[in-house]
């Protein structure tokens, strides 16, 4: 429906379990292997049906012809989708701990330094606090961690793939002092690391990554960070409409839980880019 209405899928910004299709300034994102969708930039979300209104149908029998109407129609594969997995996969725990980790040279390594521009320094006191690994073809995996220290999961960033880990779940990537007041928020891991290397990793900062989503976990866990006695907390999330949707959230909770609020703001998009201009 979605591509006959003349949506694009946005290769960059999508994974094989989440497909985000854009058009204008509008945002759509398919999840489910295509039996629900949301709107990140509203609360619009719903089925098949929903998805007719939001474009445009006029109630729920002009919403069921357009449903009819793409009946049997073979929407283009992404380029980036692969290969269904002919085999049961590992748990999250186990397929981390077989990966390396990180360490000069390493494919993982010169994609973060050389082609992400982050700080060795940086870069090594993440894999010091063992938030980074190796992933395939020259990628990284970057964990996501519950309140307690326990892997959910991963971002997954390389040269021409990104993603999160397979039946993982997005809570937050940690980075810095575990029991920082302030926390500073942004929407990858690459972009938490890149803001800890401008601010000079800051002693009193927690720097956290919701991996580009907002998870029913990632706002419980927002939430007991902004209880934190004296808590700041700082959305340094990205300098585009999405990002402020976010900021907003932030907002929200931290006036919820009497916290502290900043917005901070990177010049370019995002903070990888202030770090590499």
């Amino acid at each position: 429906m979605l591509e006959k209405d003349g949506w694009k899928v946005d290769v960059k910004e999508s994974t094989r379990r989440a497909i985000k299709y854009r058009r204008d300034s509008s945002i759509v994102i398919v999840i489910h292997q295509g039996r629900g969708w949301f709107d990140p930039l509203s609360p619009a979300k719903g089925d098949v049906f929903s998805l007719a209104e939001h474009l445009g149908a006029d109630g729920f029998v002009q919403a069921f012809d357009r449903v009819a109407d793409v009946v049997g129609f073979v929407p283009c594969a992404p380029a980036w989708r692969r290969a269904a997995r002919p085999k049961a996969l590992a748990s999250v725990a186990e397929r981390w701990k077989r990966r390396f980790r990180p360490r000069p040279g390493s494919p993982s390594w010169r994609y973060l330094t050389a082609e992400r521009g982050v700080p060795s320094d940086i870069v090594n006191q993440a894999v010091a606090s063992d938030r980074l690994r190796e992933g395939p073809q020259g990628s990284m995996w970057a964990a996501h961690s519950d309140s307690a220290g326990a892997l959910t999961g991963w971002e997954e960033r390389g040269p021409s793939w990104r993603g999160f880990a397979t039946d993982g779940g997005k809570e937050l990537f940690r980075f810095g002092s575990a029991a920082a007041e302030r926390i500073c928020i942004t929407e990858a891991a690459i972009d938490a690391m890149s803001l800890a290397a401008i601010e000079v990793l800051r002693p009193d900062t927690l720097y956290v990554s919701t991996g580009g989503g907002w998870s029913p976990a990632t706002d419980v866990a927002v939430r007991r960070l902004a209880n934190r006695a004296n808590a700041w907390l700082v959305a340094a999330t990205d300098n585009n409409r999405q990002g402020d949707i976010y900021a907003d959230r932030v907002r929200a909770i931290a006036a919820e839980a009497s916290a502290r609020y900043a917005r901070l703001r990177p010049c370019a998009g995002d903070w990888n880019e202030d770090l590499r201009v």
